[in-house]
């Protein structure tokens, strides 16, 4: 497989254009340029094998000095996912990197957690990807999520009726989760379309995957993939690069809002500085009345979310019924949280009853 020249488009002379994107984004990101070990997720479909070729490309050239380990997680949900597994093995052999691989079965996992077949994908699958960068003692884990990730996540959010939070969609780079010192980096969100990633790989004339659930409109991502998106194209045929930066506006709103939030739940909180304040059991129910409602919701998100450890399951819906104990003057008043647990209303105080695998935590 003959890595490509330049093809009179990039602008980082001896490498493709995409190529050269990637190391631009890469760049942009303050994503290292040399480094030990990353974790790079591969499924073997378009997104993921371009990013693999490009980075290839980019480490053969000498643009980065990086040690990639190819990860692949088989959620055992299509008859045809072992040879996934395998041409992916063979791909990163092929081009001189680790493989490292695991077998889970999402279904099942699914049913014991309670989460729709999607979440419970989304939860293995980094839960596999941190383990990995540990067992590699790797501090950088890359997936790749591209613009049409993006526009699909932030129309299902906002079908859900998402707060602002929720519509500035994914993050490029952030921690794999609040415990981790690993960072979770998509340098192909701000920029590459899937059509870009199928040019790319067949430039490189790689054959990637196709995963024909992909297809399936039962699943709302592909109903919004298959019929929302293409109808909201003849209103603006940029659409998805607009989703994109309006996400990225509100990223930086929602920045600025968690500044303030995080300062309103000092205040709210009991114990006094100098000592632990950060997952504070209750807060002052006269202090956070004094704040805007945008303000205020965004501290009872994340106090809901240190007290609990996720927000998994949390809708709008919940925390406006949250919201809503502090109106008025009488306690006893009761919000029922989607993991069995609840937020109560007492003597001027909201106390939080944490449940975890429904018992009180």
């Amino acid at each position: 497989m003959k890595t490509p020249r330049a093809n009179g488009k990039s602008a980082t002379p001896g490498i493709s254009d995409f190529a050269g994107r990637l190391f631009h984004s890469w760049h942009s990101l303050k994503l290292p340029t040399s480094q030990p070990q990353v974790i790079l997720a591969v499924s073997g479909g378009a997104d993921s094998t371009a990013l693999l070729l490009a980075l290839d490309e980019l480490v053969k050239a000498k643009k980065l000095s990086l040690t990639l380990t190819v990860a692949h997680l088989d959620h055992s949900l299509r008859k045809v996912s072992r040879e996934d597994a395998v041409w992916v093995e063979n791909l990163a052999s092929e081009l001189g990197h680790e493989f490292v691989k695991r077998r889970t079965d999402v279904k099942k996992r699914a049913a014991r957690s309670g989460d729709n077949l999607e979440q419970a994908a989304r939860r293995v699958r980094y839960e596999f990807l941190k383990n990995t960068a540990k067992q590699k003692q790797s501090l950088l884990v890359v997936t790749a999520h591209t613009l049409d990730d993006q526009a699909e996540t932030i129309l299902l959010r906002l079908l859900r009726g998402s707060a602002a939070e929720g519509l500035s969609g994914i993050e490029p780079v952030r921690l794999i989760d609040s415990k981790s010192s690993i960072q979770l980096a998509r340098p192909l969100l701000s920029w590459a379309r899937r059509s870009d990633a199928e040019n790319y790989c067949r430039l490189r004339k790689v054959e990637f995957r196709i995963d024909e659930m992909n297809q399936d409109e039962k699943y709302a991502r592909v109903k919004v993939r298959k019929q929302l998106l293409p109808l909201m194209l003849s209103f603006n045929n940029k659409i998805v690069e607009a989703l994109s930066r309006t996400a990225t506006l509100l990223r930086e709103d929602a920045g600025a809002l968690s500044d303030e939030a995080n300062k309103l739940l000092r205040l709210a909180s009991p114990q006094t500085l100098g000592k632990k304040w950060d997952k504070p059991a209750r807060l002052n129910v006269a202090v956070l009345a004094s704040a805007t409602a945008a303000v205020r919701r965004r501290a009872l998100r994340q106090w809901i979310s240190q007290r609990r450890g996720d927000l998994r399951r949390l809708e709008m819906v919940h925390l406006m019924a949250v919201d809503s104990l502090i109106e008025g003057n009488r306690g006893g008043r009761i919000a029922e949280l989607p993991d069995g647990g609840k937020v109560v209303r007492k003597r001027g105080w909201l106390e939080l009853d944490v449940r975890v695998n429904g018992k009180k935590g």
